[in-house]
């Protein structure tokens, strides 16, 4: 069922309303070996260029991932944020960019701050790097063209004393050509990540890139021997934090200079090395850790049909030409 949602900007042309509609439909794209899927899809009639008739086209969501990059919410002080005359200025890259302003796929946004340097609020912030953000697609480098709409449709959040950037695309991939992603860094002059806990970031391509890995033990093994036998294949190093475990205990220990692919150093002293046994009749497992996101969310901003239409939606209003 096919639902029509009527849109109008009450900001420069109120009164002119314009219809978006929202439908499920089956198609079967190419890549998919003639195997149908069902699609959500979101449509106009209305003109992203009213003179010259242009068409808005259809959107067709079969992927979800929406990636981001979020502040590490330790910066400013009670939610707010010293930005200044000479802190004011950062870099984006949106996605797969590769000229951006500085050559690499960076677009400099310039913040609003206080002219006596009080400090701003982490919405106010959000609200105006959003806008920032949105306006690179209206001067996007040509060699960019093909992702304004993922600097268009971007969002940025303040939540918990976190900013998230999510970028304006959709895609089945967070790494690679075809990803969804958002990164931060420096600006060349008066930068501000540092002040917005952008200078720490997290971003959904970096935990995509980022594999747990896992294998059993090869050998049984007594508390305080120097060397844990494993099955091939766990890509350990020496300085990475692992963790081993079975039913009844768990340690967590560092691997030490010496390790190999099927043998790890291990330290003799028992809060630093392992201070259980552990044998292959038990299953024990050993795992490599990695970063992760504190806040324990899915990497996709979008979660659900609501989220992900709405996004549709947004992708169609912000191409519409409400002049007439």
């Amino acid at each position: 069922m096919a639902i029509t949602l009527v849109t109008q900007d009450l900001d420069n042309y109120p009164g002119t309303t314009k219809n978006v509609t929202v439908d499920v439909s089956s198609t079967v794209p190419t890549g998919y070996e003639g195997d149908e899927q069902i699609v959500l899809t979101i449509s106009t009639t209305a003109f992203s260029d009213n003179t010259n008739s242009t068409n808005i086209q259809d959107i067709y969501v079969k992927d979800f991932k929406g990636g981001w990059c979020k502040s590490s919410g330790f910066a400013g002080s009670n939610g707010k944020f010293a930005l200044s005359g000479s802190a004011y200025q950062m870099k984006v890259k949106l996605d797969a960019t590769i000229s951006g302003t500085d050559g690499n796929g960076y677009y400099t946004i310039s913040l609003a701050y206080n002219n006596d340097a009080t400090p701003i609020t982490g919405e106010a912030i959000a609200e105006d790097m959003e806008t920032k953000i949105r306006a690179i697609a209206d001067n996007i480098e040509t060699a960019d063209v093909g992702f304004s709409l993922s600097y268009k449709n971007a969002s940025v959040e303040f939540t918990d004393s976190k900013f998230k950037i999510i970028s304006g695309s959709i895609s089945k991939y967070f790494t690679g050509n075809d990803k969804s992603s958002v990164a931060v860094a420096a600006a060349a002059s008066n930068d501000c990540t540092a002040i917005l806990g952008f200078d720490i970031p997290l971003t959904t391509e970096d935990l995509a890139g980022l594999a747990m890995t896992e294998t059993q033990i090869g050998a049984n093994y007594t508390a305080g021997n120097t060397t844990l036998t494993v099955s091939a294949g766990l890509g350990v190093e020496a300085g990475d934090a692992c963790l081993i475990y079975d039913a009844a205990n768990s340690d967590y220990f560092v691997a030490a200079s010496g390790t190999t692919d099927t043998s790890i150093a291990v330290s003799a002293d028992p809060y630093l090395g392992i201070s259980n046994n552990y044998t292959t009749a038990s299953g024990a497992i050993v795992q490599v850790l990695k970063q992760q996101d504190p806040d324990g969310e899915p990497n996709s901003y979008y979660t659900t049909i609501d989220s992900i239409a709405r996004w549709g939606v947004k992708s169609i209003i912000n191409q519409i030409d409400y002049s007439s």
